[in-house]
């Protein structure tokens, strides 16, 4: 008996390869997470760390993860995958993961922010901090939207 549906395989999308990662909504978030993540980290080695447990976190999760994101898009671009599904697994556990993490460094960063007010070069540094603040909680805002879109897709 014809099954009226689609097949299983014909509705699980394949994963893109070479410059198509840039067109394919979950995976065109990679390039834009490097980008901000490397804003963090050259944003918190500018500034005078003044509690650096903190800003050590942030450095260490902003850099991590933005030379991690770097070689997975390197393995996009290459086809690496060659379109296992098990790359969507790996792809929905490390950015949800780092989402998470992202999100802890962004906190701790508004926490240094707030420290860097009343330091001794206020000004410089708490624009460098507040910089990036931003471009922290807007890199684990795009490692949040790719984890939720490779999840429903």
């Amino acid at each position: 008996m014809a099954s009226v549906g689609p097949s299983a395989a014909s509705t699980q999308s394949a994963l893109p390869s070479g410059p198509a990662v840039f067109k394919t909504i979950p995976y065109a978030f990679i390039l834009p997470e490097i980008i901000c993540g490397t804003w963090v980290w050259i944003l918190v080695a500018a500034t005078s760390v003044s509690l650096p447990l903190l800003q050590g976190w942030v450095m260490y999760v902003s850099l991590t993860s933005c030379l991690i994101s770097l070689l997975l898009l390197l393995s996009y671009l290459l086809g690496f995958h060659r379109n296992s599904e098990n790359w969507k697994v790996l792809d929905s556990l490390y950015h949800g993961a780092t989402a998470i993490l992202y999100m802890s460094a962004a906190v701790l960063q508004a926490n240094a922010t707030i420290n860097s007010e009343f330091s001794s070069n206020a000004p410089l540094n708490y624009q460098l901090n507040s910089a990036a603040s931003f471009f922290a909680f807007l890199t684990a805002f795009l490692y949040i939207l790719h984890a939720f879109s490779i999840y429903y897709q």
